[in-house]
């Protein structure tokens, strides 16, 4: 509704605008041609000054008659344009308004934990035990909390010229291991030789973090999952591929959406924004993310960097 107004207000400026404008260019090369041709003198019968009156007349029938055409097609090209010019600032409120919808979800599931184990606190009295019990489930829930408010920020953030200042030669290879061995889980990395990038090792690290997170989040916990390394000289390319459950074509399409989740992980802790997290990471360092997935085959996630050229 917002949008249709405006639609509508900026059609009626743009129109009123030309016409006016074109109003005025009419009248001034009216004048000017007349301008030229003295009615006051005398009148001669020539076939000169006959034909001159016919191009005045013709003139003006020209005039009425294009601003008469420029009055049904200009609203029309005018709201063409108007909508074409308000498209961008629609597509990117509407962005805005299901990351805000999205944000708000996610933080109620937490808000309510904590509201109600300190309600249960408070209503009846309870063992220490019970009381050590609701506030490690309540502090859960506010540090969960706490990462999604960390999330969100790095996901608004729009600071890529400051970060870009702070990058430096990173290598992949370090954080592939680093990240292997803090997971603990059933992660091979293969490498066949060093591979350095230019950007940030935290977050470049947090990216790949949350890759093998995923990988580990969507298995049966004892599926393989490979970190390959490997590169063209030019491009670097890391990829995190697991043996899960995979996803249809539809929901990988969707996978770097914010706040959203295939159907089969409703019911897995999260809030939806690993992906979306990892593409804002690596876009930032002219990189991109791409995944492949297919159902009961697993999913690949591949980012592609610049690689460092000394």
């Amino acid at each position: 509704m917002i949008f249709r107004r405006a639609i509508v207000r900026l059609t009626l400026t743009y129109t009123i605008v030309q016409l006016l404008l074109f109003g005025a260019f009419a009248i001034g090369i009216y004048t000017f041609v007349t301008g030229a041709f003295d009615f006051d003198a005398p009148p001669l019968e020539s076939a000169g000054t006959v034909d001159a009156e016919q191009s005045f007349a013709t003139l003006r029938t020209g005039l009425v008659a294009g601003y008469a055409i420029l009055v049904i097609l200009l609203p029309i090209s005018s709201y063409l344009m108007a909508r074409s010019a308000l498209t961008p600032i629609r597509r990117s409120y509407e962005l805005q308004q299901r990351f805000v919808d999205g944000a708000s979800h996610e933080f109620r599931s937490p808000l309510s934990v904590i509201q109600g184990e300190l309600e249960l606190a408070l209503a009846r009295s309870r063992t220490p035990a019970q009381y050590r019990a609701a506030m490690t489930k309540a502090l859960d829930a506010a540090e969960g909390l706490t990462r999604l408010t960390n999330d969100l920020l790095l996901l608004t953030r729009d600071n890529s010229d400051e970060l870009e200042a702070t990058f430096e030669p990173v290598s992949l290879n370090e954080i592939a291991n680093t990240v292997a061995r803090a997971t603990g889980a059933n992660v091979t990395v293969v490498e066949t030789r060093p591979v350095l990038v230019n950007g940030s090792a935290e977050l470049l690290a947090r990216a790949v973090t949350n890759l093998v997170d995923n990988a580990v989040k969507f298995t049966d916990g004892t599926a393989a999952i490979t970190i390959s390394i490997i590169t063209n000289g030019k491009a670097a390319h890391l990829a995190v591929a697991d043996t899960g459950a995979g996803m249809s074509e539809a929901e990988a399409a969707h996978a770097f959406d914010r706040f959203w989740r295939a159907s089969e992980s409703r019911n897995t802790p999260g809030f939806g924004l690993g992906l979306p997290l990892v593409q804002q990471i690596i876009t930032a360092h002219h990189g991109k993310a791409t995944i492949i997935s297919a159902p009961g085959a697993g999913t690949t996630v591949t980012l592609t960097l610049p690689e460092y050229q000394p």
